[in-house]
Order: structure tokens, then C-alpha cells, then sequence
């Protein structure tokens, strides 16, 4: 299979570019030309010279590529139905109803999405002026929402909103937990929260931090920000997987670090790092989602995009263009 997909690539050329998501499988990642995070395959997509893309994630990272596409470029998934469980935590009907329904109380709400969520969504922020953000820009993002209405709606994640707003000095007691069937909030809140999580992250708790610190106190521990806010307060250091790489990068050698995050990137980290660093999951957790791509997958997209019958992703035109304007405010804001 890695012969056949290696021979499709040489003969497509500059015509083809495969992007990853760090959480993806190692089979995998060897087929990509770039691999990153949310923010950093968003970030390449304007510029990639590739008429067709394949995007190797879950489906609203292959949406946000055929939102951020040119007229000319084409987005291929390998397998479009590996979908985020956070994502559909909260789905395009129910933020509308709410944001709506909070509008109508005279305040100017500005919904800040998380890049996981569907196009849908980043098209209702598009419309109530908001924007997305990723973990890696969500402290930049956040700032920017609060300076630009009265309340910030953050969604679909509740502890990287909760996390974020921590970080910029904000208190408890300015932000909120929002009830969706009673979604009347205080005058006093500044951000609401949609109570939505990662599954991934969700599995890391803190007695699996506590017995790491009985058991190996000289031991680092660094965690992603979608974990709970009582994980992140326990740990050495937190933030977006790019950081958790540059993080694991700059440990002196003889370093023991556990992370707390997907466990395909852990492993990778470890292998990377065999003779130099102790690289261990936190605990093992992966996406089930992530892990639906297989090189098979690559291969037979490769093949239909090559013989001109793969389907492509596509957003409908008002969705696409709303969700568009939110995804480039954050690419100029950051």
C-alpha cells in the first residue's frame, strides 16, 4: 500500500498535498507532507499550491479546509464520517436558539467557537460577529471576544473555555456554566460556557496526577488545556499540542515527562525521544474518531482522486461564506 500511495503522490506532484493532525496513527502521518495542529493546518491552507487537498482528521477539520480553499482547490477526507464526539455536543440548531434567545435580552453576545465544532456553527458566530480559535490561540482569541460585546459565548468546550478564561485573570465568578434549557445568565458574567467536552481528555483525572507525583515527584507532567481545570492546576504546564511538542523538545536530557493527551502523539513523542527522554501517557487515551483513518483509507482516496471520482468536502454557500469570516478573523487577529 505505501508503494502505491508513494507512486500516486510522484505522479500527482505539486497537484497533491496530504495534511495530518498530530493525532492521527504513525502509518498515517508517514503518507502526509505536513502534519500539525488545528491552528497550524488552517494557517497552511490559504497558501498550499495543491489543487486537491486530502485531509487526514476528523470532519470539521476537512470542513475548515473547504471553507479556507480557493476557488480552484478541491478537499477530499479519507474517511468523512470519523466525527468529533465534542462537535457534536453542540449541534448548529441549539447555538442558535441560544444565542438568539440571549440577543433578545438587549445584550451584544459574541460566540467564540473552538475550531472543534461543525461549519455550521462557525458560520453562527460568522453572523453574531465572533470568530474561532484553536488551543494554541485561545488566550489571543478570548481577549479579543471580550473587548468586542458584553457576554462571550465559548463553545462546545466548557474546560478550554474555563481554562482560557483563567489564564486572562478571569474569576469564578465571571463565568458560568450555561443551563441550555434555562440559558438566563447574570448581569455579572462575562463568559458562558457551553458544557461540552473532549472524550479524549475527559479520561484524565486527578488521582492519575496525584499517584505520578507520589510515585515519581521529579517526574514533569504537562497536559492539554481541553483537560479539567483541576488536571491543569496539578500540572507543571499546559497547552495546545504544538506546545506540548515544543514543551517535551526543550526538557534536558534524562527528563521524565508524562502527557496528558491523545496517545498516538505520546508515542510518537517517545519514540522521537527513545535514548534521551521518558516520554508516558499520562494515561492511555485515544480518539476512536482519529483512529478510523487507516493507510487503506489514504490509498483508496489516492486512487479516486487520481481517476477524478472521489467526492469532495463542500459547505453550502451562505454556511461556507459566514463560516469563512469567522475563521479569517482569526487568522488576522492572530
Amino acid at each position: 500500500m505505501k508503494d502505491e500511495i508513494m507512486a500516486i503522490k510522484k505522479c500527482m506532484g505539486k497537484d497533491l498535498c496530504i495534511l495530518g493532525h498530530h493525532y492521527q496513527n504513525d502509518q498515517v502521518i508517514a503518507c502526509t507532507d505536513i502534519q500539525g495542529d488545528s491552528l497550524e493546518l488552517a494557517r497552511k491552507i490559504p497558501d498550499l499550491e495543491a489543487k486537491n487537498i486530502v485531509f487526514c482528521g476528523v470532519s470539521f477539520m476537512a470542513e475548515s479546509a473547504a471553507i479556507l480553499a480557493t476557488g480552484s482547490q478541491r478537499v477530499f477526507a479519507p474517511v468523512p464520517d470519523a466525527r468529533c464526539v465534542m462537535a457534536g455536543m453542540a449541534p448548529g440548531y441549539l447555538v442558535r436558539r441560544v444565542v438568539e434567545h440571549i440577543s433578545s435580552s438587549g445584550k451584544k453576545i459574541i460566540p467564540l467557537a473552538y475550531v472543534n465544532s461543525s461549519a455550521e456553527v462557525k458560520a453562527i458566530c460568522g453572523q453574531f460577529a465572533g470568530a474561532v480559535c484553536t488551543s494554541a490561540n485561545a488566550d489571543k482569541m478570548l481577549s479579543w471576544a471580550l473587548d468586542q460585546g458584553d457576554l462571550v459565548l465559548f463553545l462546545p468546550d466548557k474546560n478550554l473555555g474555563r481554562n482560557t478564561g483563567k489564564n486572562l485573570g478571569l474569576k469564578d465568578q465571571d463565568m458560568a456554566i450555561l443551563n441550555l434549557k434555562e440559558p438566563e445568565l447574570s448581569s455579572k458574567i462575562s463568559l458562558a460556557l457551553w458544557p461540552g467536552l473532549c472524550a479524549v481528555h475527559f479520561r484524565f483525572k486527578q488521582d492519575h496526577v496525584l499517584k505520578i507525583r507520589r510515585e515519581n515527584p521529579l517526574a514533569k507532567i504537562v497536559v492539554h488545556p481541553e483537560c479539567d481545570p483541576t488536571i491543569v492546576a496539578l500540572a507543571d504546564a499546559s497547552g495546545s499540542t504544538s506546545f506540548i511538542i515544543d514543551y517535551v523538545q526543550g526538557l534536558k536530557p534524562g527528563s521524565t515527562v508524562y502527557i496528558g493527551t491523545e496517545t498516538n502523539l505520546v508515542h510518537r513523542l517517545a519514540a522521537k525521544y527513545l535514548h534521551e527522554k521518558t516520554v508516558l501517557p499520562l494515561v492511555e487515551s485515544y480518539c476512536s474518531n482519529m483512529n478510523k483513518t487507516m493507510e487503506v483509507d489514504i490509498l483508496n482516496i489516492l486512487r479516486a482522486v487520481h481517476a477524478g471520482t472521489a467526492t469532495e468536502i463542500t459547505v453550502p454557500g451562505e454556511t461556507s461564506k459566514l463560516a469563512r469570516k469567522a475563521l479569517e478573523t482569526m487568522l488576522k487577529v492572530c
